[in-house]
């Protein structure tokens, strides 16, 4: 699985830095470094709808309070479907 994290200024602005970090923490606690590909990217294109994240090519917004909420629901669950 690979979630691709917008660093571009204006998800920056909305807290982008703490997504990342959220999933990083999330990914290590949860013993899936080996099944999850963790990326940055600059604009992913839809700037208006906060932290743009895609998990292999499905759009997501994610706010930095909603990041476990979000890991939970389309990694952790996926995941564990497998």
């Amino acid at each position: 699985m690979k979630i691709t994290v917008c660093i571009g200024s204006s998800c920056h602005v909305r807290g982008s830095r703490q997504v990342v970090e959220q999933l990083q923490d999330l990914i290590r606690k949860n013993g899936l470094g080996d099944e999850v590909e963790l990326c940055g990217s600059f604009c992913i294109g839809n700037c208006q709808q906060g932290v743009c994240v895609t998990v292999d090519d499905e759009f997501c917004s994610v706010t930095p309070e909603g990041t476990a909420a979000f890991f939970e629901e389309k990694v952790r669950k996926p995941l564990n479907k497998q």
